[in-house]
């Protein structure tokens, strides 16, 4: 037999074979009676046709956990797996945390000497988690993070991407030079205008350990060495938070939307601080819909000068065309 008649033969078995995986597969999903289409009953562990109501499979297997649970503090009870990696712990959460507490697993309380061999455990974990100074370096710099992000009220996706900007950070050798504490408030930053949840310059420097000239310099920085994508911030990002502690209504915030719309149309909104427009704007609209609001209580909330407020406020009523008072 050639070559050329050797290699159709072969394909020829392969089509073949293909077929029938199809024809199996399409047998398995219809029903053997009427040729109807199966569903898959997991109450009752059965596959039944869904014209004729035969019952092809019984007793299947489910894969589920075997327990029930009905809110999540009962379901982190019941689970016996770990949670999943994160890039917000040094080591992505893979490695054993002993307990603080000196107690065994029925709740009893070590003996003296049990207490010192735990302790002396509790030592070389710790040691074996941060093996080398990159690792003590990530370990740092994640925990301020965490306590920032804590500070400031950011959700846990920004802590996420704090994280991976850092870790990259790391990996580029962009920190020498730098203190930790620069690059990981940089890195925070700028993942808060990344979510679009942003938070001042002033908010997170009152946060921070480190001066404000170092957060600006160490931030442009960062971004300029890893290709960051940070778009300007938004005026009406701010809007909702500034509102919210404010207590004002939901009209006032979006009153407060359309003067900075207004205000952008206008082309006012260039080389403006999106914090003052923002202060301005939620002051303005409190005014408008008649809500008690002074500018002493927005520039406490927004860590924005009175003056800046009240020439801020000017402007964006004369680009809405209406009236300062």
């Amino acid at each position: 037999m050639s070559n050329s008649q050797i290699s159709t033969y072969r394909g020829t078995e392969t089509e073949t074979t293909e077929e029938n995986h199809q024809s199996a597969d399409e047998d398995e999903l219809t029903c053997p009676e009427c040729g109807g289409r199966l569903e898959s009953d997991v109450e009752h562990g059965e596959t039944i046709c869904a014209e004729c109501g035969l019952v092809v499979d019984e007793d299947s297997i489910d894969r589920g956990p075997e327990w029930r649970a009905f809110d999540s503090a009962e379901r982190d009870q019941k689970s016996r797996v770990g949670a999943p990696t994160t890039n917000m712990m040094h080591d992505k959460g893979l490695s054993t945390n002993i307990g603080w507490q000196d107690k065994d697993a029925y709740g009893n309380s070590l003996s003296n000497r049990q207490r010192q061999k735990m302790q002396r455990l509790r030592t070389w974990n710790e040691r074996f988690r941060t093996r080398d100074s990159k690792e003590r370096n990530l370990k740092q710099a994640l925990g301020e993070i965490d306590r920032m992000a804590s500070a400031l009220g950011l959700p846990e996706n920004v802590r996420e991407t704090a994280s991976v900007i850092y870790r990259r950070a790391l990996n580029e050798d962009l920190l020498p030079g730098r203190s930790i504490e620069g690059v990981a408030t940089s890195s925070l930053y700028a993942a808060a205008r990344q979510a679009g949840v942003p938070r001042s310059l002033d908010e997170v420097h009152a946060v921070s350990r480190i001066d404000k000239m170092e957060l600006t310099r160490t931030y442009r920085y960062v971004v300029r060495e890893l290709g960051l994508e940070v778009a300007p911030a938004d005026p009406k990002s701010y809007v909702p938070r500034f509102a919210s502690d404010l207590d004002l209504s939901d009209e006032s915030e979006i009153r407060a939307r359309e003067l900075i719309d207004a205000a952008r149309e206008d082309g006012m909104l260039s080389g403006k601080s999106p914090v003052g427009l923002a202060a301005a704007a939620v002051y303005a609209a409190a005014l408008l819909t008649n809500e008690k609001v002074t500018q002493s209580d927005v520039s406490e909330i927004a860590n924005i000068s009175e003056v800046t407020i009240r020439n801020r406020y000017k402007e964006l009523l004369e680009a809405e065309g209406v009236a300062a008072t």
